[in-house]
């Protein structure tokens, strides 16, 4: 009997790993996608969906496209009237709205900062 032939006769088979240890990296990589991914994704779709449904007539609306116009008329609960300029009014779908700015609300945190970082002049 040669070395190499002993050699692979010592050997013996390797245990089977257990169901729970073979199912363990795909167990604990759905709990990090859930923790990472689609929960944070949940709560802005919740708050989008709240957003959304507080609109008033009178808010300032903007929508996926980029326009910014002023709510003249909620029409039922898909669609609302925009006024982007005098006189033009088009109709929009709510799910499209990325940004309401409620009539009569405070200005941007950005726009507050700076006005604050300002200097007044005694005069």
């Amino acid at each position: 009997m040669t070395f190499l032939t002993a050699f692979a006769q010592a050997g013996g088979a390797a245990p089977q790993p257990s169901l729970l240890e073979s199912l363990f990296p795909f167990i604990l990589l759905m709990v990090i996608f859930y923790f990472l991914l689609i929960r944070p994704n949940q709560k802005r779709q919740k708050e989008h969906r709240e957003m959304v449904a507080a609109v008033q007539r009178g808010d300032t609306v903007v929508t996926q496209g980029g326009i910014i116009g002023k709510v003249t008329k909620v029409s039922d609960d898909a669609e609302i009237d925009v006024e982007i300029a005098q006189g033009v009014v088009v109709k929009v779908l709510k799910a499209t709205l990325t940004d309401v700015r409620v009539k009569g609300g405070k200005a941007p945190k950005a726009a507050n900062d700076e006005a604050a970082k300002t200097p007044k002049s005694k005069s």
